[in-house]
């Protein structure tokens, strides 16, 4: 007789797209006065980039540890609403492992996203008390038996959560050293500092790609299709690109519009003090769920898919710029030394300063590798990652901007991808970037939202058809254990004769 019947326990992320029946999750006793609670603590979450400032890729992480862990509370509450653990009605497998519950209360749903936001974030930034916040949040619930075992379950969903992004399990703390290549065309540090967070791209994803799909699949091809920095340096595309840049990103006698200096500082956002890359796609997503009226709970599925994308997004791209070939310098360093670089259609300006600039006025250039955008590459992943969620790319936003040289600039988008694109041809305008470093960081970030949400973010209902429980088992250890297209499945009988596969997606 073939194996019985699994409950497959593999981990995989707990979140789903909107085709999912969150809707089902058991009400709250009792909602409290502060309104969505997801939005809430994406606007704590906001508040603390503020606050602490550093990499947009360390940033990105704790958004989708954070967003995660809230998904996963609600996900426990959903696998146990029927007083018992049934994986038909959990969302997807548990990304941390499970959060077990007993002597059923009918947990408090905000009452678990509060504390799994408040466990992620205490631990993430310890200077930052986060207990003003949480106390907000729970103004107005009842502390009763529901409230309670929300609380537990949200704490146990935030510390598995924490656990299993431990920064040397996920290696976001290895400390990585880079070493300078001293010759033309590799990056060099422009006194902004020296290289920022150059093992980012070493970091596991929180979608679970491995190592050989990266590198095949969501890697980049090297800028302009050269393998060697030479080649690069003597082409006339590479030309072409340190052109463009000279003339549209210079910080004093530029070619650029009055708009294209708008477009340069709207999607700035570099300094310490403003919410960073990922913080202006966050409020945009809020922009964008108001807009279509999205309650509570597709909030949590929603805010859940962008955080994993723009995560994973911070790791290719870093990946591109530290871990290849060509980790290309900066334009500032390209046209200052464009004497070196053995391309006789770019000339040396040893004055040049690109638009960039700190609060000050003083200019600079980010401190890692030009190729590819990081801002390009959250965009991208962003836009397929809202576009997946609402089923169509034309959807029309406006929104604004915390960039202190663009206070008070909003902006209106007719698709989520143009704004994807606007953002990438920003850093041409700020004199930070070259043209094929926005295109492919586009093009990359896009795979990987579509890799998000492909490979994680549903659960996959066969149907209903089996005669027989072993029919059913049969056909899910097949697809899992022999052929490993999915990760897990599930068999649940309707009727005497009628049984039901639930698969959910590999990695």
């Amino acid at each position: 007789m073939r194996k019985q019947l699994r409950r497959a326990v593999t981990a995989t992320l707990a979140t789903v797209l909107a085709s999912t029946g969150l809707a089902a999750v058991a009400a709250p006793a009792q909602a409290a006065p502060i309104g969505d609670h997801v939005i809430f603590w994406n606007n704590v979450l906001l508040k603390t980039y503020r606050t602490a400032g550093g990499a947009p890729g360390p940033l990105a992480r704790s958004g989708a540890m954070m967003h995660n862990a809230m998904f996963n509370a609600v996900n426990a509450i959903n696998c146990n609403r029927t007083g018992s653990y049934d994986d038909f009605n959990c969302l997807a497998i548990d990304y941390t492992g499970g959060v077990p519950i007993t002597n059923w209360a009918n947990p408090d749903v905000e009452t678990a996203i509060d504390y799994a936001a408040q466990t992620v974030l205490s631990s993430l930034y310890p200077a930052i008390s986060f207990s003003a916040d949480l106390a907000a949040a729970q103004d107005g619930i009842a502390v009763d038996a529901s409230q309670q075992q929300g609380r537990s379950v949200g704490v146990k969903a935030g510390q598995n959560m924490v656990a299993s992004r431990d920064g040397n399990l996920d290696r976001s703390t290895h400390n990585t050293t880079y070493t300078l290549v001293n010759q033309p065309g590799f990056w060099r540090p422009t006194g902004s500092g020296n290289a920022a967070t150059p093992g980012w791209g070493q970091v596991v994803p929180f979608s679970r790609f491995t190592e050989s799909y990266k590198l095949s699949s969501l890697r980049p091809a090297l800028p302009g299709g050269y393998s060697t920095m030479p080649s690069l340096l003597a082409s006339s595309a590479y030309a072409t690109q340190v052109n463009e840049v000279k003339s549209l990103g210079r910080a004093t006698g530029s070619t650029r519009t009055s708009e294209q200096t708008q477009i340069a500082w709207y999607w700035a956002n570099d300094l310490d003090g403003t919410y960073k890359p990922p913080g202006q796609h966050f409020a945009h997503t809020q922009v964008v769920s108001a807009g279509r009226g999205l309650d509570q709970m597709a909030n949590l599925r929603l805010f859940a898919l962008v955080s994993a994308a723009m995560a994973d997004a911070a790791i290719v791209a870093w990946d591109a710029k530290y871990l290849t070939a060509i980790d290309l310098w900066r334009p500032e360093s390209a046209i200052q030394l464009a004497g070196t670089d053995n391309n006789a259609a770019t000339t040396a300006d040893t004055a040049w300063k690109p638009l960039s600039a700190d609060r000050n006025g003083v200019n600079f250039s980010p401190a890692f590798p030009a190729w590819i955008s990081g801002h390009a590459t959250f965009g991208g992943a962003w836009a397929k990652s809202m576009e997946r969620y609402f089923g169509t790319d034309a959807i029309t936003f406006t929104g604004g901007t915390e960039d202190p040289h663009a206070v008070g600039v909003t902006r209106t988008f007719t698709s989520f991808s143009a704004a994807a694109q606007e953002d990438a041809r920003s850093r041409i305008y700020l004199g930070v970037h070259y043209s094929w470093d926005g295109t492919q960081g586009n093009a990359a970030g896009a795979k990987v939202g579509d890799y998000v949400a492909n490979k994680l973010f549903q659960k996959v209902i066969n149907g209903g058809g089996f005669s027989s429980a072993q029919t059913c088992d049969e056909t899910g250890d097949d697809a899992v254990y022999a052929n490993k297209i999915y990760s897990a499945y599930s068999c649940r009988q309707n009727s005497a004769t009628s049984w039901t596969l639930i698969y959910y997606p590999w990695p």
